[in-house]
């Protein structure tokens, strides 16, 4: 594990003190834990984005496609 230094506002060291005392947690843990779930959310929109890059059509059209007013028509 790595050590880091951060610099934030003096309001936001507060309020991640009070959440981490709310956890049960430490700055450090709290930190490091929503830091890998931002990578974690990150890694699965960008395999998300590979795959929907990736898609490949099923195929053209058989024939023209259904008028609007015919699949409204009750």
């Amino acid at each position: 594990m790595k050590n880091v230094t951060i610099t934030m506002d003096d309001t936001v060291a507060e309020w991640v003190r009070v959440e981490a005392a709310k956890r049960g947690s430490s700055v450090s843990r709290l930190m490091g834990e929503w830091l890998a779930e931002k990578m974690r959310q990150e890694d699965a929109y960008a395999q998300a984005m590979r795959e929907a890059l990736a898609f490949e059509s099923w195929g053209t059209s058989s024939g023209p496609y259904v008028p609007r007013e015919t699949l409204f028509q009750r």
